[in-house]
């Protein structure tokens, strides 16, 4: 979605309003603790769990939540995850829009999961003793505000951000991968979440926005997970005017890639970048950091949900090392397709600690 001026500045503000720091420190931290608690009780009573589609649905139940109040019944029969996986694989595929190809099918998905937002927001529309503090409900009472605001654009708007929430379960599978792999950074991250709870005058007490900000070492492994797995192939913008570059003109009107993901495995910035390596957050540069690295995008386009897929990366964390062990039992070749995918899929077992 290409969004200028004043529609970038809402899109950003109503975003940041439930999702940014400010909405995660005052009520988002304790739901995100309570839906990874329930998510990796019922993975630990099964054989083995699929998790592009576990950490998908898990992801996607709670944006639902906060968005517009769906709960995880109501989603699963939408099969959203399904249609949103489907969608993912149009991302840079030849634009060709006949029966048979990628795109086609792609754009069949991505219709499918719109008729369904659409649904959702026609009914919050017309059933108003239904709203709530929601995004999707502040959207439709804005609509009396904002002239550019309508059903379509809201509907869209939903379908960008939950997208996005989908996007970002490869994430948590690549942490699953890399933290098994290297068992000094596991015991390391777990040493600093086991410390948190020590540190509490009631060990079952919920995680705290202190606690959240003390975690030193859990940003550095965040860090270094969206440094080697940046799900987007690159960042998308639109040349206004003509841009001269090394010689070269790019002509207004033009799309431009920067490919983030390349930037962040240059060897001259990180070195020996394909190893997992978080330590090497403590030397690095911040301004070298703010130049090189960009999972989020940057400047006035920084992401506002930033603040929101970190905490609940951590968050996943703390109850993943302090309550469970697990094992990798099949899977785990990983690919760019161009977005960054798990393309055997990933089957992990889980195990309550206090078995």
């Amino acid at each position: 979605m290409s969004a200028l001026g004043n529609v970038h500045k809402y899109i950003r503000s109503i975003t940041l309003n439930h999702l940014g720091a400010d909405a995660v420190k005052e009520k988002l931290l304790p739901q995100m603790e309570e839906i990874v608690n329930k998510a990796l009780q019922t993975w630990s009573s099964q054989p083995s769990v699929d998790m592009r589609d576990a950490a998908s649905k898990m992801l996607l139940d709670f944006s639902a939540r906060i968005f517009f109040s769906y709960d995880a019944e109501k989603l699963l029969q939408l099969k959203l995850s399904e249609k949103f996986a489907n969608t993912l694989g149009c991302f840079m595929s030849f634009p060709l829009n006949i029966p048979g190809t990628t795109y086609h099918k792609c754009l069949k998905s991505q219709k499918k999961a719109m008729s369904m937002l659409r649904k959702i927001v026609k009914e919050k529309i017309t059933s108003p003793e239904k709203r709530s503090e929601n995004l999707l409900d502040q959207a439709i009472d804005d609509m009396e505000k904002e002239e550019f605001l309508s059903e379509d654009f809201i509907v869209k708007l939903l379908f960008a951000i939950l997208f996005a929430s989908f996007e970002t379960s490869v994430s948590v599978l690549l942490a699953l991968k890399l933290l098994a792999e290297h068992p000094a950074a596991l015991q390391e991250l777990t040493d600093e979440h086991e410390a948190i709870l020590k540190n509490r005058e009631n060990p079952n007490s919920v995680l705290t926005w202190d606690e959240y900000k003390s975690m030193t070492f859990t940003f550095q492994v965040i860090n270094e997970v969206l440094r080697m797995g940046n799900v987007s192939p690159g960042l998308l913008r639109k040349a206004l005017k003509d841009i001269e570059f090394k010689g070269y003109t790019v002509p207004a009107g033009w799309a431009i890639m920067l490919v983030n993901s390349a930037l962040q495995v240059n060897p001259n910035t990180f070195k020996d970048p394909l190893a997992f390596n978080p330590w090497r957050w403590k030397d690095l540069d911040p301004l070298v950091v703010s130049k090189n690295f960009m999972p989020f995008g940057g400047g006035i386009r920084l992401c506002s949900g930033a603040e929101y897929i970190k905490a609940f990366m951590a968050t996943f964390l703390h109850v993943l090392v302090t309550k469970y062990r697990w094992t990798n039992v099949k899977g785990g070749t990983i690919a760019r397709t161009p977005a960054l995918e798990f393309i055997d899929g990933l089957q992990t077992k889980f195990f309550a600690k206090n078995n």
